[in-house]
């Protein structure tokens, strides 16, 4: 994400005249809402005075309720109160089946997305999520005095195409005018007023309830350029709870297979270490009679793996951006984890500086929120600030091989569109299967397939001969559409990219890190099937000369030295070694230049029978009997 921080804000519109815009960070623990008054970024309370809305709603068979209330209940109604929806979003629903985190009821059915069995019916996790979302807007309603005419929903920088539309998705639900998509750790930089600096590099870290999110940001004479974006989908408060909680249960003796209801008031009892552990350095709780001290020692033992995970994430993003620690001038910390003690601690130690912790990490994203739904609604120029999200993954396409060829790479500026030309393999090729794929990895089966559809209609051509123009292109929101068209016909196909489920948990993570460990093993697998591309490229078409000139052609001669170079060829293109493949495929080449020159002389011959040289005069009709003649080398 890339913030323009251009010009000084100018003057304030007529009060009467501004629009109703706020700012959601939906997240996975806690959601907040804020709007701007009086310039300033605000975060609105309700009734009670609480800015943190719970991200937990408890169904009933008539109804629901949203927040604490909610929250207060789960322990003795767990199956119905929902809790960390935010992890389910975008997800499949294999996946759901076999973490275990989720001790929900899950329905069975045909769905690809998780269907959660309540006493209200059958919820999906974008049907949660609006209803958390139509409690923070009604909020908004009630502070701002009407119907809200913009809003911002912050997600982690990290969500893929499904979560994010599986977000949008949860808005039109609620009945929001959503604006735009924002990344969480650029509308903390946006809260923090980060253009009154000159320049620098600025480090985001952004350890939430139930995600994680690393950004790196160059600031350039008040320009901001998102550098290198990482993070983990599934790292959060939720997971030092639930280390927290297994410690418990082994310390006090309790069966490990303990009910939901028992999981529920354990879990909040780690909580409560937890946090009594931020200020003191041990916390005792009490649960069926029996005392359990935590001191703050062995808490950093218990989450130092879960730190560490965070912390590779760090290093990931600052190789990503070719930059050292040194190199990072502010580290911005954001959300409620980053309160522990032992979190500040290792972030300051792996940057080498203390963090910035002045703006509440709990509000600072929905105030960033607040900011850019303000510009957006227009009540600011536009000119004040101009945010720009980034492709968190490599976007492109299969090529013959099972090759992926890169159209957008990751770390790419968006909106952004991008177009590349491909051709067709087979003479008289009239389709073409377009299979759009994400991943950072050469080969098809090691990146994750988000796509498939058909371009029909191509006109029946030569091998080589089509043009058709494919294009990429990604939205302010992080949404993929991709369009083929063959250029001489305008004959076109495309397809909206929504998968019905994201990436699992670690699965980003995991797919940059394989990219980076398997560099060398992938560069020498593509180069091999590159080679053997070429090769079944050259074998087709000189096999399919051979069958229709050859004889016509050729002495018996020349036509058995061809037939023996194509054998050869056949059995070194079925091997391993690229340079062996490409040696012979330049001899096989070599030795069938003639017979392609007999062949276009003949043709030529063939199409100027019985014409005058006039005739021709037109390059249009030059170009015809010349695309009818492409010779082998061409193909």
């Amino acid at each position: 994400m890339a913030l323009l921080q251009i010009s000084e804000p100018g003057q304030s519109p007529d009060p009467h005249e501004r629009k109703r815009a706020v700012g959601i960070d939906l997240g996975t623990t806690n959601s907040l809402v804020a709007t701007v008054i009086d310039g300033q970024g605000t975060t609105l309370p309700d009734e009670s005075g609480d800015v943190l809305l719970p991200s937990v709603v408890r169904y009933t068979e008539f109804d629901f309720i949203v927040g604490q209330a909610a929250k207060d209940e789960a322990a003795k109604d767990p199956l119905n109160t929902l809790m960390s929806i935010k992890r389910l979003m975008g997800r499949g629903r294999e996946e759901i089946f076999s973490d275990s985190t989720f001790a929900y009821r899950f329905a069975q059915g045909d769905s690809s997305v998780p269907v959660i069995e309540t006493a209200a019916g059958l919820k999906t996790p974008i049907r949660v999520s609006a209803d958390i979302l139509s409690v923070l807007a009604q909020r908004g309603r009630e502070a701002l005095g009407g119907e809200l005419e913009g809003v911002v929903i912050t997600v982690p920088a990290y969500f893929d195409d499904a979560q994010r539309q599986a977000t949008k998705d949860a808005a039109r639900l609620a009945g929001l005018p959503l604006m735009r998509l924002l990344n969480e750790p650029t509308a903390a930089a946006v809260a923090y007023g980060l253009d009154q600096q000159e320049d620098g590099v600025i480090a985001v870290y952004d350890l939430g309830g139930g995600t994680f999110d690393i950004s790196i940001l160059r600031l350039t004479k008040g320009v901001f350029e998102v550098m290198a974006t990482g993070g983990d989908t599934a790292l959060g408060g939720d997971d030092f709870d639930q280390a927290i909680m297994r410690w418990m249960i082994t310390k006090l003796g309790l069966d490990p297979e303990i009910s939901p209801e028992q999981q529920r008031e354990c879990l909040t009892l780690a909580r409560q270490l937890k946090e009594q552990l931020s200020d003191h350095e041990a916390a005792v709780v009490e649960y069926q009679g029996q005392q359990c001290t935590l001191e703050r020692e062995h808490l950093n033992t218990l989450i130092d793996p879960l730190i560490q995970r965070s912390l590779l994430s760090c290093k990931r993003s600052l190789r990503d951006a070719g930059l050292s620690q040194s190199d990072i001038g502010e580290v911005i910390m954001v959300g409620g984890s980053t309160r522990i003690p032992r979190v500040r601690e290792k972030v300051a130690e792996l940057f080498e500086r203390e963090p910035l912790v002045s703006i509440d990490p709990d509000q600072v994203v929905a105030v960033g929120a607040a900011l850019q739904a303000d510009v957006l609604v227009g009540n600011k120029s536009d000119n004040d600030m101009l945010l720009l999200d980034v492709v968190p993954l490599s976007l492109g396409l299969e090529t013959m091989g099972s090759l992926v060829e890169k159209i957008i790479p990751r770390n790419t500026t968006i909106p952004i569109a991008k177009a590349q030309e491909f051709t067709t393999f087979k003479d008289g090729q009239t389709a073409m299967s377009i299979h759009v794929l994400q991943g950072e990895r050469e080969l098809v089966k090691n990146c994750r397939s988000l796509a498939h559809f058909e371009l029909r209609g191509i006109p029946p051509m030569v091998a080589g001969a089509a043009h058709i123009r494919v294009t990429f292109q990604v939205d302010a929101d992080g949404l993929l559409s991709v369009s083929a068209e063959e250029t001489s016909t305008g004959v076109c196909a495309e397809v909206t990219v929504k998968p019905s489920y994201g990436l699992g948990d670690e699965d980003i993570t995991q797919m940059i890190r394989d990219s980076l460990d398997n560099a060398d093993e992938d560069i020498r697998a593509r180069s091999l099937r590159e080679q053997q591309v070429e090769a079944e490229r050259l074998l087709e078409a000189l096999s399919t000369a051979l069958m229709e000139d050859g004889h016509r052609l050729l002495t018996a001669s020349e036509y058995r030295d061809l037939e023996t170079a194509l054998d050869k060829l056949k059995i070194v293109h079925n091997g391993d070694d690229p340079d062996a493949i490409q040696r012979e495929v330049n001899s096989v080449s070599q030795m069938s230049e003639s017979f392609a020159a007999k062949r276009m002389n003949s043709n030529i011959k063939l199409a100027l029978a019985g014409h005058n040289v006039e005739e021709f005069d037109c390059s249009s009709k030059t170009e015809a009997v010349l695309s009818e003649t492409i010779d082998l080398q061409s193909r």
